[in-house]
């Protein structure tokens, strides 16, 4: 039998994390090879045209860009640019029997909230919580790529007992009803813990928190950004430098298991018409924690359940709004909240964690085309058309296991509703159509995600997020397995989840030594 190819490292999963460690290690001068089953690289952070007919490329997965550190995109050289949206976020709601909203950024932020709630108090407590937010964030972000620190360490350099017990040991719930008392401010600070993520606004074991934790120290501001040209545009970004630097990526190869002492390791992959077996010194996999255990034939974690719903449409036009004290084109520009009162999302927590589809699901909008307008072919820009994302959120896979297409048809009906409820027309109204005459709308659930992309359970984070310092069952960059020369570098990894490079970045310093 002939000796298998051999290389330096050979990665299991060709998305953005895989990507990255890819061109770390080959500029290290290692040998790389990247497996990668589908016929394209990039896993969620892809662009795709998914209207026929429609020149209109849209992040089709993930879509926004906050934890992916200016060091990373430095270090490898990427050709990779964001750009900040002009508005933070709006959320509608009806107050006296008037269409009204608050609308947070564009220097009107003071002025919507006393509009909304009739003095300065929320705006200032506002403006207390994110500013102790923001001193989290600057002295978290930085150690993302840097060697795990352990919890006092971190809480030391935090340097503030008061945030410490806000967003690492109460649940985010207490500090929310503590500093804010209008129920719709109250539902805008939750969100950010929620994305994701089932989880009550009590719920003591902290996934809440967890997840709030990392949507608000990215790049250490919290800011949430557009990618230009598209989430697949980091995407190519990425192959680019790995194949510059020497990596070796092949798609349409998919491993099926991994062997090792530790000190070697033989990976079997099966590629279209063949099967055959690739050595390496390293094996990074940049998927799951249940991939990973099936690849070594291990016992696998507890099962990951997603909780989102994605929808991707393209509009002839933005809808009108009932509130018109606020354009469409600077409501749409941010985040737009949509029934997510603190209320509404204690409701539909309820509901969905009895079986049921939540009666008001509560979803947050996107217009990427009004910040990034290269995103449309120059036609459909000129004509005006925008794209809208909707994230939904409270709708565990679990509520789809009897049915998928109908469950999604009756949830995709219900969130729209709610979006309807706040325009002076039907956003259907505004869909374009496709060269076969259909709405340009689809939608994505957990089990559609899973079938997709392999994410387990449609969970976008692989399982739930973990806090950033190291405990007793981490390694020095929180990538180790129980086998010295197989790591974890997707988003399963600690300080794993959302479009970051930071997985791929830890797994590569820890494969080189550092």
């Amino acid at each position: 039998m002939p000796a298998p190819d051999s290389y330096d490292a050979v990665i299991v999963g060709g998305g953005h994390n895989g990507l990255v460690a890819a061109a770390y290690l080959a500029r290290a001068g290692q040998s790389v090879l990247v497996l990668e089953r589908l016929d394209t690289t990039g896993g969620a952070a892809v662009s795709t045209r998914p209207f026929d007919g429609a020149d209109a490329r849209l992040s089709r997965y993930s879509y926004l860009v906050s934890l992916l550190p200016p060091k990373i995109v430095r270090d490898l050289g990427l050709d990779f640019a964001v750009r900040k949206r002009t508005v933070s976020s709006y959320t509608p709601t009806v107050r006296g029997g008037r269409a009204t909203g608050l609308l947070v950024g564009a220097d009107r932020t003071r002025e919507s909230f006393a509009a909304l709630t009739g003095s300065d108090r929320e705006f200032t407590a506002w403006q207390r919580f994110y500013g102790m937010t923001r001193h989290v964030a600057e002295r978290v972000f930085p150690t993302l790529t840097e060697p795990l620190p352990d919890r006092a360490a971190l809480r030391e350099r935090i340097g503030d007992p008061e945030a410490w017990r806000t967003l690492f040991e109460e649940p985010i719930g207490v500090a929310v009803e503590r500093e804010f008392t209008d129920d719709l401010v109250r539902g805008v600070v939750l969100t950010d813990a929620l994305i994701g993520t089932f989880a009550d606004a009590h719920d003591p074991a902290l996934v809440q928190n967890r997840c709030f934790l990392y949507h608000v120290i990215g790049g250490g501001t919290g800011d949430w950004d557009v990618p230009v040209g598209g989430m697949g545009a980091l995407t190519d970004a990425l192959v680019r430098a790995a194949r510059e630097a020497g990596a070796e990526i092949r798609v349409r190869h998919e491993a099926t298991r991994i062997e090792t002492d530790g000190r070697r390791a033989e990976v079997t992959v099966r590629s279209p018409g063949a099967q055959h077996v690739v050595a390496a010194r390293t094996v990074l996999v940049n998927a799951s924690p249940q991939a990973l255990a099936g690849l070594l034939g291990e016992e696998p974690p507890a099962a990951a359940e997603g909780a989102q719903l994605k929808v991707n449409m393209l509009l002839t036009r933005l809808p009108r709004l009932k509130d018109r004290s606020v354009d469409p084109r600077e409501a749409f520009a941010g985040t737009f909240h949509i029934a997510e009162g603190y209320g509404q999302l204690a409701d539909a927590y309820r509901d969905a964690a009895a079986g049921r589809l939540p009666a008001a699901p509560p979803s947050e909008i996107y217009c990427h085309s009004l910040t990034d307008p290269s995103i449309l072919g120059p036609d459909l820009a000129a004509r005006g058309y925008q794209t809208l994302t909707l994230f939904g959120l409270h709708t565990p896979a679990r509520l789809f296991a009897a049915d998928n297409a109908a469950t999604r048809a009756e949830l995709l009906a219900a969130t729209l509703a709610q979006l309807d409820a706040h325009l002076d027309e039907p956003v259907t109204d505004c869909l374009a159509r496709d060269a076969n005459g259909a709405p340009c709308i689809e939608a994505k659930t957990p089990l559609d995600l899973e079938r997709e992309l392999r994410l387990p359970g449609g969970h976008i984070f692989h399982r739930d997020l973990a806090f950033p310092y190291a405990d007793g069952l981490t390694g020095r960059w929180g990538v180790e397995t129980a086998h010295a020369n197989v790591l974890l570098c997707g988003a399963g990894a600690v300080r794993g989840g959302g479009v970051s490079g930071v997985p791929g970045h830890n797994a590569a310093m820890a494969a080189l030594g550092r």
